[in-house]
């Protein structure tokens, strides 16, 4: 049978077919194909778009469509065969991407292919971010720092794929077991049901929901209820000991990762010419320089640091008044936080969730959508290959004609999935022997699964998280443009990525959404109004906590990737600590080591870019602004302004540089007086 790897690369890949024997095959069969196909086009005399650019891309694709599908399967998929052969191939791909990135007969023709004045301005935006790619690639190094840039960059690959596998292996192989049923006081029948069946899978002993003996893990839908609800005050502790101590020891030991890739960004930036990696990284980012992204990191702090104060003293006065002892310990704020939170809107988490099962939270997401971008979201009527039998494949339909999909892989699975929520590409939008390839998504998150007849019940900051990650899904699926360089997400600069993600999430805060969407599940019953607007009053729960917790990432980020001297693995939690004390009204645990865990900047993508999160968000909130501005109840207003968004941010993707994609939606330059209003901080 023909490599599922290779069978049609412009198709869904059939991912219930793929396994790990065919990742190598596969890779050597496309890269044996495309490398003489480059050597021709690097010797080629014509220079034009659809001679030379066009059957480049079409290489570069070619590749990218068969690794995506193994890259894929590794996070949400993993076993020990696939995750070797993927550490096996990705060499193969670095060596491969750095052979096109520094290869200067072909970098000679991309400049000289930027001169044509025939391009029209998306040409010219990929060709000028090819040559971008190209120079921070080391192209124009000399032979022997170009063998040191590229022995550095097969190093940080290894590195980071490493950093992410300890990450998932350490939260496998922590559990906690709990006997006594007064220990799982507080904690909701469906976090008791899945403890339980935990339990028996592990263990292949029986277990019931009300009599355990029940299991507890670090994967974030057994963690966060424990902290936020369990009033065993040890239980809390011990979780939470184990969270900040996570893939810091034995093994899966990240703290000498940490260092070498450090070691290896700075070593690299230096090669390349640039004073720190965070100047390297900001290169190619909207933020004009380190400075001016500590000057937003700065205001925002002086602007929430009072009103933390305020808000933590008020914490401590509730949990005194019921019963805790001061000072609050770093266990203690969660369970408090969410008691006082329950108070002040009058509602619990145990409340809510009946009125946000999955199925008609995506059917209210998918209401929404239609309403603002004049699109459909349709279950796929045809058959689709998955990777598990609880992934759903959707379709999207734009005034009759089909125009994208996605992958929907909602549930938690720690044995072989990496935790947290993001969206990748599948395929990208292209146009392809005249006809259009339209894009696909992967939605993957974390969810609690359904138990038994019960259908996936959500916390309000799942919806949130779902919102978020659908926000991405729209951009790379509803994109105008037919090159697969900026089309969608690709070419968008990583600090506007988080743009359109992050406009989504306001709309949990929508009335007539959340009305729509919040259903019981059992009755049928619509959310009570008065709960909507308790909800809403409550929207900014402790945000100047939040705000400092963010800008404590994001400034300790830029610090490891720009001050920071990486001599010895252990100064990295100096840095925190130091960092901690500026932005920290409670001081983490001497033994805290939660950079071990850290997966956006040393797994990831983020690194050198965590600020993007509150750089995008200023975006986000004044793009939002403008639906506030039309009238949020308003519904032809909202289509018109919808229309815009759909046509700007949407569309453009990566084509047009992210600053005039925003001054083209919002007619002017992006203010931050949106995102102060939003958060209680102006």
């Amino acid at each position: 049978m023909q490599n599922p790897l290779l069978r049609d690369l412009s198709a869904i890949p059939a991912y219930a077919d793929i396994r790990p024997e065919h990742v190598s095959p596969a890779i050597d069969t496309v890269l044996a194909e495309v490398r003489p196909q480059i050597a021709e086009l690097a010797a080629q005399d014509t220079i034009t778009w659809k001679e030379w650019m066009d059957p480049l891309t079409a290489c570069l694709e070619k590749v990218e469509q068969v690794w995506r599908p193994v890259s894929h399967l590794h996070h949400v998929a993993d076993t020990e065969a696939l995750r070797q052969a993927y550490q096996d191939n990705l060499p193969k791909l670095v060596t491969f991407s750095l052979e096109v990135s520094q290869n200067e007969a072909l970098y000679d023709k991309l400049c000289q292919l930027q001169q044509d004045p025939s391009l029209s301005a998306v040409q010219n935006r990929v060709v000028a971010l090819k040559v971008q790619e190209a120079t921070l690639m080391g192209v124009g190094l000399s032979a022997e720092k170009k063998t040191r840039f590229s022995e550095l960059e097969q190093q940080l690959n290894h590195l980071q794929t490493e950093f992410s596998n300890h990450v998932l292996d350490a939260t496998k192989a922590f559990s906690h077991l709990i006997y006594d049923k007064k220990d799982i006081d507080g904690l909701s029948p469906e976090w008791c049901a899945l403890a339980s069946a935990r339990y028996q899978a592990k263990y292949e002993k029986p277990s019931t929901l009300e009599a355990g003996p029940w299991l507890a893990s670090l994967e974030s839908s057994a963690y966060v209820p424990v902290l936020e609800n369990a009033t065993n005050r040890a239980l809390r502790e011990t979780l939470y000991r184990a969270s900040i101590t996570k893939a810091s020891s034995g093994d899966c030991d990240n703290t000498p990762l940490i260092h070498a890739i450090l070691l290896a960004r700075k070593e690299q930036a230096e090669i390349l010419g640039f004073p720190s990696f965070a100047a390297l990284s900001l290169s190619q980012k909207m933020a004009p320089s380190v400075d001016k992204v500590l000057e937003l990191e700065t205001s925002l702090r002086e602007k929430a640091w009072k009103k933390a104060e305020e808000e933590q003293h008020t914490l401590e006065t509730f949990a005194q008044q019921h019963g805790a002892a001061l000072p609050l310990v770093n266990w203690d704020i969660p369970f408090w936080a969410k008691r006082l939170e329950e108070k002040e809107a009058g509602l619990s988490e145990d409340d809510l969730k009946p009125y946000f099962a999955l199925p008609r939270v995506l059917e209210g997401l998918f209401s929404l959508a239609h309403v603002l971008f004049d699109i459909e979201v349709r279950p796929s009527t045809e058959p689709v290959s998955v990777w598990h039998e609880d992934v759903r494949f959707y379709e999207v339909w734009e005034k009759g004609i089909r125009v994208a999909g996605f992958f929907l892989d909602p549930y938690s699975r720690p044995a072989d999935k990496q935790p947290g929520a993001w969206m990748d590409v599948c395929r990208g939008r292209q146009q392809k022997q005249g006809a259009l390839l339209w894009p696909v998504a992967h939605l993957t998150c974390n969810f609690t699964p359904p138990v038994g007849t019960e259908p996936s019940l959500l916390t309000f900051r799942e919806v949130e998280t779902l919102f978020h990650e659908f926000g991405h899904g729209l951009q790379h699926m509803l994109t105008l443009v037919d090159y697969p360089q900026v089309a969608g997400i690709h070419g968008v600069e990583w600090d506007a990525v988080e743009l359109p993600s992050q406009f989504m999430e306001n709309w949990c805060y929508h009335r007539s959404t959340l009305l729509h969407l919040a259903k019981h599940y059992e009755t049928g019953a619509s959310l009570p109004e008065g709960w909507f607007e308790q909800l809403y009053r409550n929207r900014n729960f402790r945000v100047a906590n939040g705000t400092l917790r963010q800008g404590y990432f994001g400034v300790m980020d830029l610090f490891l990737h720009h001050e920071y001297v990486p001599t010895k693995p252990e100064g990295v939690f100096e840095v925190q600590r130091t960092l901690a004390q500026q932005y920290s009204l409670v001081q983490p645990l001497p033994e805290d080591r939660f950079l071990c865990a850290f997966s956006h900047i040393f797994g990831g993508g983020y690194a050198a870019g965590y600020y993007s999160y509150k750089w995008a968000e200023v975006l986000s909130a004044d793009a939002f602004g403008a639906f506030e501005e039309a009238g949020l109840e308003d519904a032809a207003a909202l289509r018109t302004v919808g229309s815009r968004f759909r046509h700007t941010v949407l569309a453009l993707g990566g084509s047009v540089p992210p600053g005039d994609v925003f001054v083209a939606f919002r007619g002017r330059e992006p203010q931050i007086d949106a995102l102060l209003r939003h958060g209680g901080l102006s």
